[in-house]
């Protein structure tokens, strides 16, 4: 029935079917005809998102601030995660964890000094032997160098430059001695971040059981699992590291030792002990540094001496980089060679020095943690993922030819 128009609503517009839309009601803009109003909520999650961002930023200062501090509590777990299985191994034969933490920290303390005295007192004297006789070196090595390549070095124009070399390096030497504030100072710390190493690994190792007791009880058993798996992971990656690093420093130590021996090179038994003990524990670089000491050592004795430690060691390098290294490794840090170069580069970055030591531990718990996660699917076969063959299949195949 058509509604008569005294009955229309005086909002309604008059050429709007009565089905249609009509404009809000007054009501829902709080009574009256203004703007909409802001809505309750608004306000709070601005004054939410502003917290949160001032906690992020307030989280990134005091992360700065506690970098030293983190980086010293991070080298400390992984030191105790190193020495933990021969704690454990002492303390399944009946000692205390307290003495046998401490019995394995005399024991790298030693080694430690040993290694620091040796080389030491043998860079001491092997830098004054060089000095003293630096010009017959130059002159020897000028000599042989003409008389083996038929060049004509002129001995006269090198040495006219030694004076300016040397007093160059006088300088720095002098400007450096100078500096021993900021020598004593860097010292005087390093002593003290590695006091503060002893006193944390010490007491994460010594204390271990009840220290994971303490984190345990903090989380349901399902949590519990899998924390002391991850830390069993990681005792087995860092102590599997540490224990087949120094196996190979003692194979490479024995065979540097007998090569300079027989080569008559001064000094063989530390410089051996050197190329072991860098070329393993210095990732990367190691090599080089390990090398390059009995190779300038050796220049004193001939030439030719030199020359042929060279060899040497290169060929050693290749040896256990194809042989010992892969066998020994293994079942303690299966990593190939690309992954663990750039793990050692991201730890440099990320945290110098005790990043680069840090690096291939971590990342071999990383890459454990990660196998147990990761799901593996077949691989279809194509050219492009066909298997190299081993060595044995091609001699095989050769012999059949």
């Amino acid at each position: 029935m058509p509604q008569p128009p005294g009955d229309t609503a005086a909002y309604a517009p008059a050429d709007l079917p009565p089905d249609a839309p009509g404009p809000p009601h007054p009501a829902r803009n709080g009574g009256g005809g203004g703007p909409p109003r802001m809505p309750g909520w608004l306000p709070r999650a601005f004054l939410l998102a502003g917290a949160i961002v001032l906690l992020f930023m307030a989280g990134l200062w005091l992360l700065e601030r506690l970098r030293e501090l983190l980086l010293l509590l991070l080298t400390s777990l992984f030191v105790a995660f190193a020495i933990e299985p021969a704690v454990n191994w002492l303390a399944r034969r009946g000692w205390r964890r307290g003495p046998a933490t401490g019995l394995m920290f005399v024991v790298a303390a030693v080694l430690g000094a040993g290694f620091l005295g040796g080389i030491g007192s043998l860079l001491a004297t092997q830098a004054t032997h060089l000095i003293d006789g630096f010009p017959g070196y130059v002159r020897h090595l000028i000599s042989w160098v003409n008389d083996t390549f038929g060049t004509r070095i002129s001995q006269d124009t090198l040495f006219e430059r030694l004076p300016t070399v040397t007093g160059t390096l006088s300088r720095h030497l002098s400007g450096l001695a100078q500096n021993v504030w900021g020598i004593g100072a860097t010292a005087f710390g390093v002593v003290f971040k590695g006091l503060g190493v002893l006193l944390f690994s010490f007491y994460l190792s010594a204390e271990g059981p009840q220290f994971r007791r303490t984190v345990c009880s903090l989380l349901p058993p399902r949590r519990q699992r899998q924390v002391l798996w991850a830390w069993e992971i990681a005792v087995d990656k860092t102590g599997g590291y540490i224990y087949s690093r120094a196996l190979l420093a003692l194979i490479s130590a024995i065979a540097h030792y007998l090569a300079m021996l027989g080569l008559g090179v001064p000094y063989a038994a530390t410089l051996a002990l050197w190329v072991g003990v860098v070329s393993q524990f210095i990732p990367a670089v190691g090599t080089y540094l390990a090398g390059a000491v009995p190779v300038v050592i050796a220049l004193t004795v001939a030439p030719s001496t030199a020359l042929w430690l060279l060899l040497f060691v290169v060929a050693y390098q290749q040896l256990e980089n194809y042989l010992l290294q892969p066998r020994i490794t293994a079942r303690t840090l299966d990593m190939h060679p690309a992954v663990a170069f750039g793990l050692i580069l991201a730890g440099a970055a990320v945290a110098g020095p005790i990043g680069v030591v840090l690096a291939l531990p971590v990342g071999a718990s990383i890459q454990a943690f990660a196998s147990a996660y990761v799901r593996r699917y077949e691989i279809e076969e194509h050219p492009l993922t066909e298997p190299v063959a081993p060595a044995g299949t091609i001699m095989r195949w050769l012999g059949r030819k």
